[in-house]
């Protein structure tokens, strides 16, 4: 399974006020890039992951890691909110 245009745009919306993104599909899935650094994943099956070392003191809370890979899911609340997602995204980027 591969993510849909839709899924796609919505990520890309998401984090639309950090400025200027790329995206690049691999695996099903792509990454999210700000200034030519990953920041973020989505899965092929559309879950929104940030990069970081610590998560719970990203989200203030345990969350879903990507595999092996520092990468932690986004909290289903955060995704109806783009402040706060564009937050958690600019701290994560600090922390890189």
């Amino acid at each position: 399974m591969s993510l849909s245009d839709g899924d796609i745009a919505f990520a890309v919306d998401l984090f639309n006020d950090l400025g200027a993104l790329t995206t690049r599909k691999m695996f099903g899935g792509m990454c999210l890039y700000h200034d030519g650094t990953v920041f973020a994943l989505q899965s092929s099956d559309g879950c929104l992951y940030l990069k970081t070392k610590n998560p719970v003191a990203l989200f203030d809370a345990q969350t879903d890691q990507f595999h092996n890979m520092p990468y932690y899911a986004i909290p289903e609340d955060i995704l109806d909110d783009p402040d706060t997602a564009c937050a958690l995204a600019r701290r994560a980027l600090i922390a890189l």
